[in-house]
Order: C-alpha cells, then structure tokens, then sequence
C-alpha cells in the first residue's frame, strides 16, 4: 500500500536527512492527483500556458553555469548560483536521486511528467525565494510552503513529520510555529509553478519576492542555527 510505503520512507529520512531518495518516494507515494491538478492549472494561466508549450526542462537551465554566471549581482539568479555553490549542489544531482524511485514515471515523454520535474526542479529556487536554509527545519519550512502551492500530500506528510519532531524535540524555539508559518506563506503567494522562471532568474531578489507576496520567514529566523537541525532522529 502506498501510505504505507511512504511511512516506511519517512521513517528513513528522519533516521537521516540527507537522503533525499527517500523524499521522492514519499512523493511518488503519496502524489495522488496533485500533478494533474498543477497541469490543468498551468494551462488555465496565459503565462503557465506559455511554460506548458515551450516545456523548457529547467534542469538542463539551471545546470548551465556560463548562464547563470550571467546574471547580475542582487538578482535571483545570482543568489541561486551562489545557493548552490555554497553548498554544492546541482539540478542534476536533484535529478539523480528522483530517478531512484523505482517505478517513477518522471521521465516520461509526456507533459504531465514533465511538469513534475519541472516541481522537482524549482526546490533550490524556492529556498532562495523564500528564505529558508538546507538544515533540517528549513527544509520541513520549504515542503511545508510547498504544500499549498502543489497540493501533494506527500509535502503535507514531511512538513508534519517534521514539525512533530521538532516539538518533540523541545527546543525551546518556535520550530513548530516555523513550518506552520511557512505554510501560510506558501497559501498567500503568488502561485509559482506558473512562474515563467527565465525570466524570474534575471528580477532582483528582493523585488521577486513583493511581487511573488513572499515575506521574510520571520520566525524560523528566530531559531539560531545551531538549533535547526536538532530534531528527534536522525544525523544532524
């Protein structure tokens, strides 16, 4: 059953966080309808509709560094490259380990796959765009954004599980409030699969951000960072 499996792959991510293999099973666990839902919505924006013809795979976009070298300090793009540099990343590499999951279709030569890389391809944008780092709560504060902006339940079970092990935690720091906070975020923002994200690369950072109505996440800022990855299970 899939619950089950995507229990199963939850359990192993919180044992240890770096294994994002066990992200994408719990997404493909887990995705129900959620990427016709994102399809049938790009295609009722003239914008998504746009992204929807031309199908731009935005991981062979974003692993080409002379084009993101391109753009000028302060801009997205910019902050992106330097994102990834820092802590060595690439589209590629997220690309990798999606394609681990044994019977993923998201590969496929159809557009509803390819609008599930495309999801799969924006998470790096999105901590950019919205502020969160890579450590352990940043990232249930990104999936936890990401929850009402894709509808895909398996966001909804990492964002919780993670939340629920931070608050078992007892930090002493508003974890919990963190990735609720994130949540509402993800509901009041523009809706970013549509974004035509070329273009988004090139806008300055900040005025990405007012245009998108993503605020800063003010209250995972007030957990210091030593206390981000200080969850119940799991390295950190």
């Amino acid at each position: 059953m899939q619950p089950v499996r995507a229990a199963r792959a939850f359990g192993r991510l919180v044992a240890d966080k770096e294994d994002t293999r066990q992200v994408f099973e719990i997404m493909n666990a887990l995705a129900g309808r959620s990427i016709d839902w994102g399809y049938q919505r790009l295609l009722e924006t003239p914008e998504g509709g746009q992204q929807a013809y031309a199908q731009v795979e935005l991981s062979d976009r974003l692993q080409d560094r002379d084009w993101l070298a391109g753009f000028a300090p302060g801009t997205v793009g910019a902050a992106y490259l330097a994102f990834i540099d820092v802590r060595n990343l690439s589209a590629y590499g997220l690309a990798d380990e999606s394609r681990k999951v044994a019977d993923s279709e998201i590969e496929a030569a159809h557009p509803r796959a390819w609008y599930a890389r495309r999801i799969r391809d924006v998470h790096d944008i999105w901590h950019v765009l919205t502020g969160y780092q890579t450590d352990a709560l940043g990232e249930a504060c990104v999936v936890a954004f990401s929850l009402p902006q894709t509808k895909s339940a398996g966001f909804g079970l990492i964002a919780a599980g993670g939340a629920v092990q931070f608050m078992r935690a007892r930090t002493g720091y508003p974890c919990g409030r963190a990735v609720l906070q994130a949540w509402r975020n993800g509901r009041r923002a523009a809706w970013l699969p549509g974004q035509d994200y070329e273009a988004l690369m090139a806008e300055p950072l900040e005025a990405a951000r007012r245009r998108l109505k993503i605020p800063r996440p003010s209250v995972y800022e007030q957990v210091p960072p030593t206390v981000r990855n200080a969850y119940l299970g799991g390295a950190g």
